[in-house]
């Protein structure tokens, strides 16, 4: 057995729809879904339920931002409720206007979501109703029949037009029952048939009722008055050449273009054989399209013919004599197809703005590509410029997914033109672009940028809080929150305190400010950490080192280290009488806590005894002989000596020297004119007014208790050998001298010195040499019966004994020894006073052992000082 298959068009549509279902399913992003249901529904009836076909949850379709997008068309007959899913009616959906006489009625329509991109194709069967009745050309149809028309004869009437299809449309005709007519149908074609033969005496014309009826529920009909007038003669109806005639057009043909001629003849002759022709049937559409001429039955172009509105048309062309007798005939014109439509691009969807970190491969939109032309007219090539990371990858039938290719950078290029162009295979190719514009949203990617690596600060110490150390910037290249830049300290310590007590930084423009005054001789530099932050989220942060350099400021003067100023005493140094010129006398010592130049010393002597005598060295301070010292020299010489610094302005400072020109100190005279320390002298002044004062009180209140006591009672005789001053040679200051030995011999020589600051002078007591002064060992033994208890020693001692205890003391004048006798005997001949006088007694001793104490510290610290100078 062979089987033929004949590849009709309709066939191809199928192998299409068969092939576009495989892609489909090779492709589970996208999904068809097809509804059928009846035109004419009111807006807002559900089609169907889109979220349950397709598996979703109802959140799903309003978070992927689900929408209904048309093909090919503007116009959106069905729309999608995002709170249940559920498909509805948008608009009216009038069959018959959408697709005329055509068997089916597809209306394409496409689901577009998001997060992930997906496409699923709607596809809309709409049903037809019986919304339209039969309807014939004409209201009234005459016909004439020769009264000679045999039985059986046949009359072609104009058929009826229904605009519904399928058992809507025309089933059946009916004819009112008469006396000579019947009616036969087949198909299209509908026949009055003679039954009867006519009487043109009996009945000169005849009214008949045609009825055509459809199938649809409730059927409709309509209806046609037939009126037949009876002639005499003229047996003979127009006859076409063709029974068919077939042209074709092609589309965008001008106007008055010639498709085709029709052509019928009539036997008969004179008026009867007179032809004229006219359109069956048409629609509407047809007739502003073509026209016939009556005369010649040439049918000529008067619209515009589209292939891609209607490809073939079908057109019944009617001949008629004078008579009325009239045939049929078909015209079949096929609409050639011209390429005449360049490609539209339609975008379906798009991920805009889209993260600029997203990686390569993402799907970032979906356009359709829509040729109106058929074959390889139709046939579309799509490409994208090459200077963007997007590329076109084909999807399913005329859908391409634009594709990144590359990573992105909104610093680099924050927006992108995409052009996407179209060209179709036809002669000519036509092509079309469209420009898709992608804007790239800021993801925070880039921390702040330091514009330099590291800030260097100066500023001079004692400068005012608050002054503007320096400034530093950081640029991110990140849009919006995301690129503003907060500037910040860092933790951390200066000299152990934090680095906010010394500066600040403002966080909106990162000046740096001083928050206290630096003092350069604390500390010369020191280094802070800026972190520059973005408010992005997470914030991405950077840091940058500043130096702060603290230049000196001459603010300090120089310090004399040697010779040490102690208030305004001089320094004594000793200069031999033999010393040559340019000897080396002495040397000041001084330093600066500054810095640089502003610690450059200099020494100048800025006045002296003799100027031309002793000089001093710049920059060592040291100070030597201008010239040999001869005997016209004075042997005093006072220096005062200036130490100054190299700051502007320049601080000084200065000292003051004595200078002795001798060779020992045997030599040197009674310096009268040293300056004196007025601090010790007026408290060497205070101890001795108090000792003398409680000396006083306590001396004249033991004469007033001897007076009284002792006036009936014979007195004792004390012998005193007075004491004579003798005033010694005059020595220099800080020397002491003791001649003799042992203790308390006739030669021993008391010597008191003071320092040099003092207002008393120096003044040595000599005791008076006495043959009768006895040993030291016999008179002052120490022991432990002797100054254990002063009232122990004084209850046990007799009145006559008492003196005998001390003789030594008395002779030798020994000033404490003979305040304690005395005190023991009038303490023991007076018992009521004994608490009084004894405690008038401790508060003289306490005065008298501080003053001796404070006098040999002074003294021994002059001599030490001297000592030292002197070597």
């Amino acid at each position: 057995r062979v089987r033929v298959f004949f590849w009709t068009k309709h066939t191809m549509e199928i192998l299409e729809k068969m092939l576009f279902y495989v892609l489909l399913i090779l492709r589970g992003a996208y999904g068809d879904m097809s509804y059928s249901f009846p035109e004419e529904m009111k807006r807002g009836s559900v089609i169907g339920n889109i979220a349950k076909d397709l598996g979703l949850q109802t959140g799903a379709l309003s978070n992927r931002r689900a929408r209904i997008d048309t093909d090919g068309t503007d116009k959106r007959y069905c729309d999608i409720n995002l709170n249940n899913g559920e498909l509805v009616v948008a608009d009216r959906i009038d069959r018959e206007g959408l697709c005329g006489e055509k068997a089916s009625c597809i209306l394409k329509q496409e689901l577009v979501l998001e997060n992930p991109l997906e496409l699923h194709r709607i596809t809309l069967h709409i049903q037809d109703i019986n919304d339209n009745s039969p309807q014939f050309k004409e209201e009234l149809i005459k016909i004439e029949i020769q009264e000679s028309a045999v039985r059986g004869a046949r009359f072609v009437m104009d058929d009826a037009h229904d605009a519904d299809v399928g058992q809507n449309s025309v089933q059946q005709y009916s004819l009112k029952k008469n006396d000579n007519f019947i009616l036969a149908a087949n198909g299209n074609t509908i026949e009055l048939v003679l039954d009867k033969e006519l009487d043109r005496e009996k009945q000169k014309e005849i009214n008949l009722l045609l009825t055509a009826l459809d199938g649809g529920s409730p059927q409709r009909s309509g209806t046609v008055v037939i009126h037949v007038t009876v002639l005499d003669a003229n047996d003979n109806a127009p006859v076409f050449s063709q029974a068919v005639y077939k042209a074709s057009l092609p589309e965008n043909s001008p106007l008055d273009t010639v498709v085709v001629t029709v052509s019928a003849t009539d036997a008969d002759e004179g008026v009867n054989g007179d032809v004229t022709y006219e359109f069956g049937h048409v629609t509407d559409e047809m007739k502003k399209v073509f026209s016939i001429d009556r005369k010649v039955g040439e049918i000529k172009v008067i619209g515009a013919v589209d292939y891609e509105t209607t490809s073939s048309f079908e057109i019944r062309v009617k001949a008629k004599d004078g008579l009325g007798l009239s045939s049929y005939a078909k015209v079949i014109i096929s609409i050639t197809d011209v390429n005449d439509n360049a490609p539209v691009v339609s975008l379906k969807s798009l991920m805009n703005p889209i993260p600029e970190d997203t990686p390569p491969g993402t799907e970032v939109g979906i356009i359709n590509v829509q040729d109106r032309d058929s074959e390889t007219n139709r046939q579309v090539r799509c490409s994208i410029q090459q200077n963007v990371p997007f590329k076109l990858v084909p999807s399913i039938k005329n859908y391409y997914s634009v594709v990144s290719t590359g990573q992105l950078d909104r610093e680099l290029v924050s927006d992108y033109n995409i052009t996407i162009t179209a060209t179709d295979e036809g002669s000519p190719p036509l092509s079309s672009s469209k420009t898709v514009q992608l804007s790239v949203a800021d993801i925070n990617d880039n921390p702040p940028v330091f514009e330099e690596q590291s800030y260097s600060a100066y500023v001079s110490e004692n400068n005012k809080p608050g002054s503007t150390l320096c400034s530093v910037s950081a640029r991110d290249p990140d849009w919006r929150q995301n690129g503003t830049v907060v500037y910040s300290l860092l933790s951390g310590e200066v000299n152990g305190a934090p680095v906010s007590s010394y500066v600040s930084v403002n966080g909106d423009t990162g000046v740096i400010h001083a928050v206290r005054s630096f003092d350069y001789e604390q500390f010369r530099n020191f280094k802070v950490h800026v972190m520059a932050r973005d408010n992005g989220s997470p914030p991405l942060s950077s840091n940058v080192t500043v130096s702060v350099f603290i230049s000196d400021v001459n603010d300090n003067s120089p310090q004399i280290l040697y010779p040490a100023p102690e208030g305004n005493s001089f320094m004594t140094e000793l200069v031999p009488k033999a010393a040559h010129g340019g000897s080396l006398v002495s040397k000041v010592i001084a330093v600066d806590a500054d810095s640089g130049q502003n610690a450059w010393l200099s020494y100048h002597i800025v006045k002296s005894t003799d100027p031309g005598l002793f000089t001093i060295g710049v920059h060592s301070g040291e100070i030597r002989t201008q010239r040999d010292i001869s005997e016209s020299d004075s042997m005093k010489q006072n220096l005062i000596v200036s130490v100054k610094d190299n700051g502007q302005p320049s601080l000084s400072a200065t000292c003051s020297m004595y200078l002795l020109i001798s060779d020992n100190l045997a030599e040197v005279p009674e310096l009268k004119d040293i300056s004196y320390d007025e601090k010790n002298s007026k408290l060497t002044s205070y101890l001795i007014i108090a000792l003398v004062c409680v000396s006083t009180f306590f001396l004249t209140f033991i004469i007033i208790i001897m007076g009284v006591r002792f006036c009936r009672r014979r007195k004792p005789r004390l012998l005193f050998d007075g004491a004579v001053a003798i005033p010694s040679a005059y020595l220099p200051p800080n020397y002491a001298d003791v001649d003799g030995t042992g203790t308390l011999r006739s030669a021993y020589n008391y010597d008191a010195y003071l320092t040099t600051g003092s207002r008393t002078s120096d003044f040595k007591f000599v005791s008076s040499y006495n043959d009768n002064t006895l040993p030291a060992d016999q008179t002052l033994r120490k022991s432990p019966t002797d100054f254990a208890d002063v009232f122990g020693d004084c209850d046990d001692s007799p009145e006559v004994g008492t003196f005998a205890k001390y003789p030594q003391a008395l002779l030798n004048r020994n000033l404490p020894a003979l305040n304690h006798s005395f005190v023991c005997f009038v303490l023991q001949r007076i018992p009521i006073t004994r608490s009084v006088l004894y405690l008038f007694y401790l508060l003289h001793q306490v005065f008298c052992i501080h003053f001796l104490i404070w006098k040999m510290a002074v003294l021994y610290t002059d001599i030490f000082h001297f000592n030292v100078v002197t070597e």
